[in-house]
């Protein structure tokens, strides 16, 4: 039988919205297809008699620092393209963090900074097959969408029961494919750090061509003193980029400032890839403000941390199993009756964030909240 070819073949009808609309024929890259959607955290139901409260999106539940807020309204021109370099954040982090400041490239967010790393280190290459981008799972639940469009492969590693990453099992997942390895430290959702002895430990498994990324958007709210402590191995190991945020401890999510820190190695590819204006300049004021204020944000995430700790002693003295939590969330490993406590939550005007059928992600809201939620944890009968 003859072959056919594409230009022999007939052209599918398009249908008539298709063809009103002049999209006909018109698909788009067939991995949309298969990457899932990303859900972000919804806000609460209004019920009536109730003050609601959003615990689904691991926000800071106190605004931004009034002289942040002041900087914000100062900032008019707008008409202006921001500083593509961003200067003056890069100065005063570097500084903050005691790094050089070409080692610091921004993003719009930690997971624009991802972005970038990904587009830069992962994908498909030329007659290739796709690059492998190891991870966790369950962890942040971007990467695999990231990934997938970045064109490279992910490769999903569970956590164990505890919720802690399995590093042995990350080692022995790469390949010669493995270009790229993510490390979420407090891991989001389930709560638990990696030590800084793991993650060396880790370090010693992974070829020197594969590029380590520590997520460390929780990274204010740790306490352990044995914590993995990015910016202390990006300085010892070349191949480690450290991803930080200004969304959660210094209440600046809607504004979108990220940044990777990375040896000069990897930084001179990652400004080839860095998107043009990620970061406005309303954006770098607030967050240079925020930095001059230090004592005042580390005071904020102080009573956050405090309140945390309140929520995670109260489970436990309900005799709820909770994992260790070092971000300003809890995790809830409720499988089957995930769905059934998230909507209990809603009917109390609580806003949490359901994952499937594994569990709920609880952040540290305010105290009214935190309480309530305690409330509703008490009278609830599918503990973990």
């Amino acid at each position: 039988m003859a072959m056919t070819s594409i230009e022999d073949r007939p052209a599918p009808s398009p249908g008539p919205a298709a063809a009103a609309s002049g999209t006909a024929g018109i698909r788009p890259r067939g991995v949309l297809g298969k990457l899932p959607r990303y859900a972000a955290g919804k806000p609460p139901v209004v019920v009536e008699g109730l003050e609601s409260f959003k615990l689904s999106s691991n926000e800071n539940p106190l605004p931004p620092l009034p002289a942040v807020l002041a900087a914000i309204a100062s900032e008019t021109a707008i008409n202006r393209y921001p500083d593509p370099m961003t200067t003056a954040l890069r100065t005063e982090l570097a500084g903050y963090l005691g790094v050089p400041a070409t080692d610091i490239v921004t993003g719009a967010g930690s997971l624009g900074a991802l972005n970038q790393i990904l587009a830069t280190f992962a994908g498909q290459n030329d007659f290739d097959a796709p690059d492998e981008v190891i991870y966790a799972w369950r962890s942040f639940e971007a990467y695999p969408i990231s990934v997938g469009l970045a064109g490279a492969t992910g490769v999903q590693v569970p956590v164990r029961e505890d919720g802690t990453h399995d590093l042995d099992a990350m080692v022995a997942a790469i390949t010669d494919r493995t270009r790229v390895i993510m490390l979420c430290t407090p891991n989001n959702p389930t709560g638990p750090i990696l030590t800084r002895d793991d993650v060396v430990r880790f370090l010693t498994g992974v070829p020197p061509h594969v590029v380590v990324v520590i997520d460390e958007a929780y990274q204010e709210f740790v306490r352990r003193p044995d914590a993995v402590d990015g910016i202390a191995l990006y300085r010892e190991h070349a191949n480690v980029i450290v991803l930080r945020t200004f969304s959660k401890a210094h209440g600046l999510a809607g504004l979108r400032v990220g940044y990777s820190v990375s040896q000069p190695a990897l930084t001179e590819h990652l400004r080839v890839s860095a998107v043009p204006f990620a970061v406005s300049q309303v954006a770098e004021h607030a967050a240079v403000t925020s930095l001059r204020h230090i004592e005042e944000v580390e005071a904020r995430v102080q009573s956050i941390v405090d309140e945390r700790d309140r929520v995670v002693e109260g489970l436990r003295d309900l005799g709820w199993r909770v994992p260790e939590a070092e971000g300003n969330f809890v995790w809830l490993a409720l499988g089957e009756h995930t769905q059934d406590f998230a909507a209990k939550a809603a009917e109390r005007a609580l806003s949490v964030r359901a994952f499937g059928s594994e569990g709920v992600r609880v952040s540290i809201g305010e105290g009214a909240a935190n309480t309530r939620f305690l409330e509703l944890c008490g009278e609830y009968t599918h503990r973990p």
